[in-house]
């Protein structure tokens, strides 16, 4: 097994937050869970991790408008956190529209242990 991760996951559905958390320890990473992507970008601030999950769809700042801003901050402090994208919508388009928006991968919900662990293997050297 690769070395045990620190992800940040971001979603607004409680239930995809403990499903999420769930499968990182099965798959030997830990996750701390925010609620939203406001509040993953203030949880960057404080603290680095590993890899991002990050819902595409959510209320307060959706994972689109979370990525952009995270890129531009990024950008300015010459730093790069591997972000996935989940999404339930598992089509091509959809795939290639959130990779050119600037995340490093891509997994489609419902999550599954062994395509999570694949694409976090993937994008985090």
């Amino acid at each position: 097994m690769a070395r045990p991760l620190r992800v940040l996951v971001a979603d607004d559905n409680p239930l995809n937050l403990r499903i999420a958390a769930r499968l990182l320890r099965d798959v030997g990473h830990s996750g701390v869970l925010v609620n939203g992507g406001r509040q993953a970008l203030q949880a960057l601030q404080r603290q680095a991790f590993d890899v991002m999950l990050l819902d595409v769809i959510m209320p307060d700042m959706d994972g689109l408008e979370a990525l952009a801003e995270l890129r531009a901050l990024e950008r300015a402090a010459r730093r790069h956190t591997p972000v996935i994208m989940v999404t339930a919508y598992d089509l091509p388009e959809d795939r290639r529209r959130l990779l050119d928006a600037g995340a490093d991968g891509y997994v489609a919900k419902p999550l599954d242990a062994e395509r999570l662990a694949a694409e976090l293997a993937r994008v985090v050297p």
